[in-house]
């Protein structure tokens, strides 16, 4: 196999090692916070961390002011699921129509992963809320559903609709900056404390990351394996 022709492999490899690098810093931060009593919330197992999320949580409280508190509450509506459910729904059809089974797969994988992180982490920290949000909330707090959710669909969207090169890696960095803004949207309005919405993007961007190169890295190891040219991201309408 040409030089060429293994481009597209390694840099899905490449892909894969970002990926690992935020889940990594994602777990880390969670082991950082802890199990803990909810209603001791923010503390955690490593001291410094509660005490960051409570001077930030005493700190946005004195700073609040309308315009902001209508801005806050606008993009926590974009990231909630009235919003980000129909979003999603509407990328699958769109990739199924375009026939772009392999990107509609890693997409649909991707919601799965994300839902299910949660669906496990939540309960499994059982960590309390700030006192008086100015939203309503249910559930726990970390990590922040908005967070990890919006991260893993802002990614997962930039990866389905754009080829590989430098112009989707910037889009993919400036969906992560969306999914933090929006997520820090959530700690304004006290609906989350800061490490809960580090924890979502971390995890949301890194499994975004993650099953969009898995899937394509599988498509790819076929191919070698057929001793078939491994196509390029821009050919990948006619591979999916």
């Amino acid at each position: 196999m040409s030089h060429s022709d293994d481009e597209p492999l390694r840099r899905h490899r490449r892909a894969l090692a970002w990926a690992a690098l935020l889940i990594a810093l994602g777990a880390i931060a969670a082991a950082m916070v802890g199990r803990h009593p909810m209603e001791l919330a923010p503390v955690t197992t490593v001291p410094a961390i509660g005490d960051l999320d409570a001077a930030i949580e005493g700190s946005v409280a004195d700073v609040r002011v309308v315009p902001f508190t209508w801005f806050a509450m606008l993009l926590s509506l974009l990231g909630g699921g009235l919003i980000t459910i129909p979003l999603r729904i509407v990328a699958i059809v769109v990739l199924a129509v375009r026939r772009r089974w392999l990107r509609l797969t890693g997409f649909a994988l991707t919601w799965l992963a994300a839902e299910a992180t949660l669906l496990w982490m939540k309960p499994s920290f059982h960590r309390g809320r700030p006192p008086d949000p100015l939203v309503a909330t249910s559930g726990f707090s970390f990590p922040s559903g908005h967070a990890l959710g919006v991260a893993a669909t802002t990614v997962a969207f930039v990866l389905a609709f754009l080829p590989a090169g430098p112009r989707r890696r910037r889009w993919e960095w400036l969906a992560v900056a969306y999914s933090f803004t929006m997520a820090i949207s959530r700690v304004y309005l006290g609906a989350h404390w800061f490490s809960d919405v580090v924890v979502g993007t971390l995890l949301g961007a890194g499994i975004a990351i993650a099953i969009s190169a898995i899937t394509v890295e599988v498509r790819d190891l076929i191919f070698q394996a057929e001793d078939r040219p491994i196509p390029d991201d821009s050919e990948a309408a006619a591979a999916d």
